[in-house]
């Protein structure tokens, strides 16, 4: 990351500060480029469908094509990211959508491009990006401070947004005037500077003295991470509801441009155009929106004005009212998506950023292209209209579910793990011995049990997203004031990437219980490997590996 001389400052909470840094600022300079190609590839392939056939179902296909891939490999993905490089991880990834791109562009030059095969070759694509997408989001952190980074999230939305505003237009001319085969070059060959940007980017990153985790257990702390962390939970369920309702806008738009306004490719590219507009708009206001409104209230007025934008959009055969529509569509749909992914960036802390970021991709991608299929199938049965007032009904309806799933507070703000000196260790280890049980002594006075035990269902949380299991908390019945908190880690590895996985927030949470600790002694901690006859290599002296001097923590 380039650093900016100590004489020149600005304020981290201006939405240009990133562009102060030369990496950041390459990179979303071609992002623009590559987002363009993206949406102009998009045009083509809609369009061409609509061409092909006059099935509402293949025509939402196409959104589905590129969206379900999202859905299918973001986990692996996401765990690609953070085991790896994160630059090499998305210039393999361009590389996919590259050869995918190429290949429908020679293959539509030549005239043999039949529905089923634009759709494979949609997806081909669209796995490419799934791939790129963890690494790419994640490494907006390495790119500039944290305190900028709301900021750079909020520019790669408008990034993409800008080239939403005038890539289907452009699109749109590009169809009409020269064909889809034109459109899917161009697609190709503006992802050439991204690939160049990523190539001169060298990214500095401390070496971790730990071995990278295995692809499969990766996948699964990933997972358990997730399912331990209340705030991403919720996240990821209004995230998916939002896509597989608000879908429909975006899934159905070519039909809304030839059966509602009959239109052509170009009135098509009109309307992605106002709506990419209006997402700009909604991005330069959103630092405005977080200090105005907190996350479940922006949320819900998005919600609102979104469902009165689709019931618009169906009942209106005016293409000014329409457009105007789309405009407002596209602004509280870019801010509901924005507030998502900050509220995951800044809730996830950088060991496993990558993995949170892709279950988000997952879940809102996976929604708008399950819920693409959805509309196309009601749109053959009921109609565009139909469908897009059912649409409209259900976001109208969609911010009760606040009621169960109220949008968190952001978490960790991206917080870096404290790295640990590892525990002594009288026995020979290596990193597959294990299982390991932890044992963790407190002492407490009776007045205050029900607020430890409060207390220990938080730490509970953070010490199973970190990678223990079988956690239990346990009171001696002939001795009340003693408590013993067991977990398990598979391997000693294991263990030691656990406890060095807790960010300084999680580090206060047991402190807190730590606090209610009572007596002349410390809290006791015990080490004990299960099963220990057959496990491990039985030898006079130590492991140098992981034989460090023992230390408070846990």
């Amino acid at each position: 990351m380039t650093e900016l001389p100590q004489s020149q400052t600005f304020s981290a909470d201006s939405i240009t500060a990133p562009f102060h840094h030369v990496t950041f600022r390459r990179i979303w300079l071609a992002s623009l480029f590559s987002n363009l190609g993206a949406l102009i590839r998009g045009v083509g392939a809609a369009w061409a469908m609509t061409q092909m056939t006059s099935s509402a179902d293949k025509v939402a296909l196409v959104q589905t094509a590129l969206m379900l891939p999202v859905m299918l490999i973001s986990m692996p993905a996401g765990a690609i990211a953070d085991m790896h490089d994160r630059r090499i991880v998305m210039l393999f990834s361009l590389g996919i959508a590259l050869a995918g791109a190429a290949a429908l562009t020679a293959l539509a030059w030549l005239g043999l491009v039949t529905p089923n095969l634009l759709l494979a070759l949609c997806f081909v694509v669209g796995s490419g990006v799934a791939l790129m997408d963890p690494a790419w989001q994640s490494s907006v952190s390495e790119q500039v401070p944290s305190e900028t980074l709301p900021a750079a999230v909020a520019l790669n939305s408008i990034s993409y947004n800008i080239a939403r505003s005038v890539g289907p237009a452009i699109g749109g001319i590009v169809v009409v005037t020269a064909g889809a085969v034109a459109a899917f070059a161009l697609n190709a060959l503006l992802y050439l500077p991204l690939m160049l940007a990523l190539f001169l980017w060298k990214p500095f990153s401390e070496p971790s003295r730990l071995p990278p985790e295995r692809f499969n257990r990766a996948i699964v702390t990933g997972v358990r991470y997730i399912a331990n962390s209340p705030s991403i939970k919720i996240v990821l369920t209004r995230s998916m509801v939002t896509g597989a309702i608000g879908g429909a806008i975006i899934a159905l738009m070519p039909l809304v441009a030839r059966d509602l306004l009959h239109g052509d490719a170009q009135t098509y590219g009109i309307m992605l155009s106002a709506f990419g507009l209006g997402a700009v708009i909604g991005a330069l206001n959103l630092t405005e929106v977080r200090k105005r409104m907190s996350g479940e209230a922006a949320i819900r007025a998005c919600a609102l004005s979104m469902g009165c934008a689709i019931a618009a959009v169906a009942l209106s055969r005016e293409p000014v009212l329409t457009t105007a529509a789309l405009f407002l569509a596209g602004a509280v749909w870019m801010m509901a998506w924005a507030l998502f992914n900050i509220g995951v960036q800044l809730s996830a802390p950088r060991w496993v950023a990558g993995r949170s970021l892709a279950a988000y991709q997952a879940a809102s991608s996976g929604g708008i292209a399950v819920g693409s299929w959805g509309w196309g199938h009601l749109t053959d049965a009921a109609g565009v209209q139909t469908a897009l007032l059912v649409s409209a009904a259900l976001m109208l309806v969609s911010p009760l579910l606040g009621l169960w799933w109220r949008m968190p507070r952001v978490g960790a703000w991206g917080e870096e793990a404290e790295v640990l000196e590892d525990p002594e260790v009288r026995l020979t280890l290596t990193g597959r011995s294990g299982p390991l049980v932890v044992e963790i002594e407190y002492r407490v006075t009776q007045g205050n049990a029900r607020s430890f035990h409060n207390v220990m269902q938080d730490v509970q949380l953070f010490r199973q997203r970190n990678g223990a299991y079988g956690w239990s908390i346990a009171r001696d019945i002939a001795d009340p004031e003693l408590w013993t908190e067991r977990y398990h880690c598979p391997t000693w590895l294991d263990y030691l990437r656990q406890r060095n996985r807790s960010t300084p927030s999680e580090r206060a949470i047991e402190q807190q219980a730590i606090a209610f600790h009572i007596g002349p002694e410390p809290v006791r901690v015990r080490r004990m490997l299960e099963r220990p006859f057959g496990s491990v290599r039985w030898k006079e002296n130590v492991s140098a590996a992981f034989g460090k001097q023992e230390i408070s923590r846990f």
